[in-house]
């Protein structure tokens, strides 16, 4: 299966250009060199190297063979440069920090105490770097002096957690920083994560062979975390600030009920304000705090609330300006943007309409606001510009899939685009005047290794009740309507998700195509882009309407006059592994053959903020965890199964994976397995994503063809 790399990752990656590091006045930005030898300084408008910042054969003091990375202090005038950067989890990692003087060429090592660094965080006038060292507390770096204090003194691996995210909030509320900076420089705010309470879980370590674990040659080693399933403890957390000068440490206590959550925590252009974000942990009730870290008192800014949950974005994507704030509420049955004043005065609806606002950039000089949205329709991703009087103006085409980055000041903008056929194409162009000012990546030779390769149809489809579905299919490129022709429905699910978008998407799909399937992906009820009502459906009863949905474009698809209905195929990863189980368990037979790849099998097994943002807590919904979980109705299993996993998946733990087969044991029916030794959820090193596409194409052609 060589000839499916291509369509695999890494091999089927597009080039991207990653958000520049741009200086304070948005007129140029620093970038790496290819050998990780330079920082160069390049012209915005030109993109021509203007000097080199940083040379690994220039600095003073300390020398480097080349650097992985850096961070530019909000100043412009250090460097954090790092190397030996290794992985914590899906976001965080740990590595040899570096601080470096743009004008003095001095290069110290961020702390001689600890050799690997988490999370550093400059002072806004660059003296300064706050970062959390391996035993879980923040140290302070005076760059000036070259010294280093202790700012916290109670971290404990798998207890206390200071100024970093613990592995919940890491990986569902999209975080690895959990510490901010006072403007004027005197006051470090954290939050502090208590995981004492919180049950371990651990799992074996092996040798392997993809980058071999010789500690393990003769038995195997583990990994031990805090991971809270659903219903148990999480942490604890609670708001603190340091003084810079006194070396004193404030707790900070919130008014009313201590929160569940604390997502979302950063100054607001004053030293006296800190916007805390707070959620209960239903999830259904999100407070914003204006908190002075000074006098320790903190008001109520604002309350969201909803019958279901809060959607993410709305603590997620947070912008703070030094008059107001902008948040995204959901409250008007359509995710739209909302302008207030730090007394908590509503000042202005920025969007409205029947539609996504699915992300904010921001706000320029002349008070327009940046928008991604669906306009245009659920399938497409546009960006546009609103103005003062509200007039909507599209700054990317109306079909396809648009992003952008600003540069601070929002002079310029580079926009990234795509659609079905078009590979991402990154232009940068000025603002507000739009013009363009020049192609960055365009990916033609890129896209040119795929002409010829078969292109997805949009179409809609029928779901349970007479709802219409967005969906997609790829047929063979020899493809014959007087043929009939197997099919793979591939799909994820998940809330909130989207797989059918007008994008560029060169996959494991396109190359299942050529093989002679048609290939068809459905996004069912409970998906994203379609407003509220049809996103929320799913609310405490996971896989009931997502299953109907796909069993019914399952039958319409097999009525298709050139589809073999005895020949239909489905497959999925995660939430898609879990849909998977979902449809081949439950209602009458009509799938030939399943692939579940890192399924959840009961949400009982899945984190507390995932798990209970949808489902509540197991006691709060027993019938429903019971009905949502694939290990309910394992006695229905219906189809060649084929369940694949890593067994270092530190997300789906391989845990759900065993227990789904114990019960199918139990229940006198078997499945195919393949495990993935020392691979965590994505399955993607070493090649190992090639092997998981191979195998269940073999899988399918065993039983489909």
């Amino acid at each position: 299966y060589k000839d499916m790399a291509p369509y695999v990752y890494p091999q089927n990656a597009p080039a991207s250009v990653a958000a520049p590091a741009y200086l304070p006045d948005g007129e140029a930005y620093l970038q790496l060199s290819d050998d990780g030898k330079r920082v160069v300084k390049h012209d915005t408008k030109t993109g021509a190297e203007i000097e080199t910042i940083f040379d690994t054969s220039r600095t003073r003091e300390n020398n480097l063979e080349s650097i992985e990375g850096f961070t530019l202090s909000p100043d412009g005038s250090k460097l954090l440069v790092y190397t030996g950067k290794t992985m914590i989890y899906r976001r965080s990692f740990r590595a040899s920090y570096y601080t470096y003087d743009t004008h003095s060429r001095i290069l110290r090592p961020l702390s001689e105490n600890f050799k690997k660094q988490r999370a550093p965080l400059f002072s806004p006038d660059g003296r300064m770097v706050a970062f959390v060292g391996d035993d879980n507390n923040i140290h302070l770096k005076k760059i000036d002096f070259d010294t280093e204090v202790a700012v916290t003194r109670d971290g404990a691996v798998n207890g206390i957690i200071n100024g970093v995210p613990d592995w919940t909030y890491e990986e569902e509320f999209v975080t690895d920083c959990s510490m901010t900076w006072a403007p004027d420089n005197m006051t470090l705010c954290y939050i502090k994560y208590n995981e004492t309470a919180v049950p371990t879980f651990s799992f074996p370590l092996y040798e392997g062979t993809c980058e071999p674990r010789t500690d393990y040659a003769l038995y195997p080693g583990s990994f031990t975390y805090k991971y809270p399933v659903a219903g148990q403890p999480n942490s604890t957390v609670s708001v603190h600030s340091y003084d810079v000068d006194n070396r004193k440490t404030k707790d900070i206590t919130l008014p009313g009920a201590a929160p569940e959550y604390i997502p979302r925590l950063e100054y607001a252009f004053s030293p006296d304000r800190v916007i805390v974000t707070t959620l209960n942990r239903a999830q259904n009730r999100m407070e914003l705090f204006a908190l002075n870290p000074r006098s320790g008192v903190a008001k109520s800014l604002l309350v969201e609330e909803s019958k279901a949950w809060i959607n993410p974005a709305t603590y997620e994507n947070i912008k703070l300006y030094p008059d107001n704030f902008v948040i995204l509420s959901s409250r008007s049955g359509f995710s739209h943007a909302y302008r207030y004043t730090y007394a908590g005065a509503l000042e202005r609806q920025i969007t409205s309409g029947d539609y996504d606002v699915t992300d904010y950039y921001g706000c320029d000089s002349k008070g327009n606001h940046y928008v991604q949205s669906t306009v245009s329709g659920p399938i497409n991703r546009v960006v546009s510009r609103v103005d003062i009087k509200g007039n909507m103006k599209n700054l990317s085409p109306d079909n396809g899939t648009a992003s952008a980055v600003f540069n601070p000041t929002v002079t310029y903008y580079t926009l990234n685009y795509s659609n079905t056929t078009t590979a991402p194409a990154y232009t940068l162009y000025s603002a507000p005047a739009d013009k363009k000012v020049r192609v960055i990546e365009d990916n033609a030779a890129y896209a040119a290794r795929y002409s010829g390769t078969p292109v997805k149809e949009f179409v809609t489809v029928p779901g349970e009740n007479g709802v219409t579905l967005n969906a997609y299919i790829i047929k063979p490129a020899d493809f014959n309507a007087s043929r009939k022709y197997p099919v793979i429905l591939y799909q994820y699910s998940g809330p909130g998700s989207q797989e059918v978008l007008d994008r560029w998407r060169m996959e494991w799909t396109h190359y299942y195509a050529m093989q002679g399937y048609v290939v068809v992906c459905v996004d069912p009820r409970g998906t994203g882009g379609r407003g509220r009502e049809f996103e929320t459906i799913v609310y405490k009863d996971l896989g009931h309407y997502e299953t109907l949905d796909l069993q019914a474009a399952a039958r319409y698809i097999a009525s298709l006059p050139y589809v073999d209905s005895d020949r239909i195929g489905i497959t999925g990863w995660s939430y898609g592994g879990y849909e998977t189980l979902m449809a081949v368990s439950t209602g009458r037979p009509q799938f030939a053959a399943a692939v579940a790849i890192a399924p959840v099998t009961d949400w009982r097994y899945y984190d507390t903020v995932y798990a209970e943002r949808y489902m509540l807590t197991p006691a709060e919904n027993e019938e429903g965890y019971e009905t949502s979980a694939p290990l309910s109705h394992v006695g229905g299993m219906n189809c060649p199964l084929l369940i694949m996993h890593g067994t270092a998946d530190d997300n789906v733990h391989l845990f759900n994976t065993m227990q789904y087969v114990s019960a199918l044991e139990s229940n006198y029916r078997v499945c195919d397995m393949m495990l993935f030794p020392n691979m965590n959820h994505s399955i993607n090193y070493c090649d190992a994503r090639l092997v998981v596409y191979a195998k269940a194409l073999d899988y399918f052609n065993l039983h489909l063809k």
